[in-house]
């Protein structure tokens, strides 16, 4: 993930928060929250955060569908449409 100008230490989220939640909502840009100069959290918007997560859930779906090819649990398309043709004509 990307953090260009968006990294502020811990104090700024405390004093800041309702200046912060106004620009997380229009720039949909995450924050890095730094204690100590250390990393500590990311805080995004919820549009952002939904958006990230649908894209992991699409991620493995793949990652699993890959998996079941490596293992060669899959059929060739011609029997697929075969199997729905019989089931609906039975």
């Amino acid at each position: 993930m990307k953090f260009s100008s968006q990294i502020k230490p811990i104090s700024y989220l405390k004093s800041h928060t309702a200046e912060i939640v106004k620009n997380l909502s229009e720039s949909r840009e995450p924050l890095l929250i730094t204690q100590n100069g250390e990393a500590k959290l990311v805080v995004m918007d919820v549009k952002s955060y939904e958006e990230q997560e649908e894209t992991l859930a699409l991620l493995k779906i793949l990652a699993l569908g890959n998996r079941e090819i490596e293992q060669g649990k899959f059929l060739d398309a011609e029997t697929v449409f075969a199997e729905l043709d019989e089931l609906d004509h039975p």
